[in-house]
């Protein structure tokens, strides 16, 4: 098989299944009804804790990034909506309207209200929000090579993890992405390894981010010698947003 021929993944299967519960990629609806399936079947929930095992390497190379304040506000105001306003007595109420000093008061206050509310952005700049990441299942019909595939924005790289097949003897699997109807471009010889991350050049960085297809070929050691796939495809997957 060639990438003009396929370059769709065989889904299916608990293993893929299980990882793509881990990975956050299914829809609601599919996302409960393996969650039941964990709770019934203990074969698969083994499964799924495997992967939990196998992915978390993936992660230990980014910082955690801390929500901004504003989250948690935003949140509180859908969850239990804005506080009531407290009535005031009419007398209250009209003496407090009519005073000049309550409306001098007021305007100063007004004003160190604005002075803060340009002073905070800059001393306490905004977090910035951390950057989507996008997803894939590599896999190829009558082929049992398969890769996890997680593209990081933010750090500009491609986390692969190693599911299944191994490479023949002199030979290396090279990734590749394809976009649309254009020539494949090579992102580099994947190293041999449960798990492993490929820098995304700058070039192809924009091209990843608004979702690409991702192959896995089979070249000889050191990888393509023309910089076109010259071995058959035995994986691939399209990327997807978590």
């Amino acid at each position: 098989m060639t990438l003009a021929e396929d370059t769709g993944p065989e889904r299916g299967g608990d293993d893929l299944l299980a990882a793509e519960y881990v990975l956050g990629v299914l829809d609601a609806d599919e996302r409960q009804i393996v969650s039941r399936r964990i709770d019934a079947d203990t074969v698969f929930a083994r499964l799924v804790e495997d992967w939990e095992v196998s992915l978390s390497p993936l992660a230990a190379a980014y910082r955690e990034v801390e929500p901004p304040v504003s989250v948690k506000t935003a949140v509180d105001r859908r969850l239990f909506g804005t506080a009531a306003a407290v009535s005031r007595p009419a007398e209250v109420r009209g003496g407090l309207w009519s005073s000049l000093a309550f409306w001098r008061g007021l305007a100063a206050a007004a004003v160190a209200a604005l002075a803060i509310y340009i002073a905070v952005p800059i001393l306490n700049p905004p977090v910035e929000q951390p950057q989507a990441r996008l997803v894939a299942s590599l896999a190829a019909e009558g082929s049992d090579v398969k890769y996890l595939a997680v593209y990081d924005a933010a750090h500009h790289e491609v986390g692969l993890s190693h599911v299944s097949g191994e490479r023949a003897s002199g030979k290396d699997f090279e990734l590749w992405m394809i976009e649309g109807k254009n020539p494949p471009v090579s992102m580099g010889v994947i190293p041999a390894g449960a798990t492993a991350h490929i820098i995304v050049s700058p070039a192809a960085h924009q091209k990843l981010a608004q979702g690409a297809v991702l192959a896995v070929s089979l070249e000889p050691s050191g990888g393509s010698p023309t910089g076109q796939p010259t071995g058959p495809v035995v994986a691939a997957g399209e990327l997807k947003s978590i």
